[in-house]
């Protein structure tokens, strides 16, 4: 896959070139540790007190920084360490704290994800159908391949070699993306039948889908992809350089 520019989670769809960034940095409320946006999940407070995540970052008012992963986040739940980082967050320990608040940042981040996917097909950067997306990778213009969670290894296998094919990459084990989602959750967010395998054209759509991604990903305990080596987007490159300083400290 080449390696795409950084891009902002917008609903700006113009592929344009601009110098990368530095990420703004965050504090998660249980470990203290810093972090870049894309590894961190925001939390916001109703005018009721309700806790509730925030995926897109946009609620008003103070937000509290957590670490995007279920497992952390559900201990810290169960155990009330939680409840007491928020407290200190937002000042008051009038806070409603839902039980199922794992499953609802993950409803969340799965939201903003499909959302994503729903807007680069609107521009006719994302494709569908496994004969379209096999004739556009082995010409190369496939910037990025997904796959349903609950499609066949014989099909992912074809549109894998089509993409190495086109990409010159073969013999690189390059595959595409297993998703965290069934081929029934994409078709109902998409409004399309039967949607197994999807393939971004163009480097900067493949970028603006990924940040949401990688973030899902994360939270589920995923494994990030790798691409045997090629160049991950700014978000997972920052993730990624957080774990290393933090196991340097």
């Amino acid at each position: 896959m080449r390696t795409p520019p950084n891009e902002s989670l917008t609903s700006d769809i113009a592929e344009v070139s601009r110098p990368r960034k530095p990420e703004p940095e965050r504090r998660c409320i249980l470990s203290g540790d810093t972090g870049p946006r894309a590894a961190l999940v925001r939390l916001a407070v109703s005018p009721s007190g309700l806790v509730l995540p925030d995926a897109q970052e946009k609620a008003p008012g103070r937000g509290a920084w957590v670490t995007s992963e279920r497992a952390l986040i559900e201990e810290a739940l169960a155990n009330g360490k939680l409840k007491g980082a928020l407290s200190r967050a937002f000042k008051t320990s009038d806070l409603e704290i839902p039980a199922n608040l794992p499953e609802k940042i993950q409803d969340a981040l799965t939201r903003v994800f499909l959302d994503r996917l729903g807007l680069e097909m609107r521009v006719g950067a994302l494709m569908l159908g496994t004969q379209r997306i096999a004739e556009t990778a082995r010409s190369g213009g496939v910037a990025l391949l997904l796959h349903a969670s609950d499609s066949s290894e014989d099909g992912r296998k074809k549109l894998d070699q089509a993409w190495r094919v086109g990409s010159e990459a073969e013999g690189s084990g390059m595959r595409g993306w297993i998703l965290p989602l069934d081929r029934d959750a994409l078709s109902v967010a998409l409004g399309r039948d039967n949607v197994v395998h999807l393939a971004l054209a163009g480097d900067a759509a493949a970028a603006r889908v990924l940040k949401p991604l990688v973030r899902l990903m994360h939270y589920l305990g995923h494994d990030i992809p790798t691409d045997n080596g090629r160049t991950m987007p700014r978000a997972d490159d920052d993730l990624n350089d957080t774990k290393k300083r933090n196991e340097q400290e």
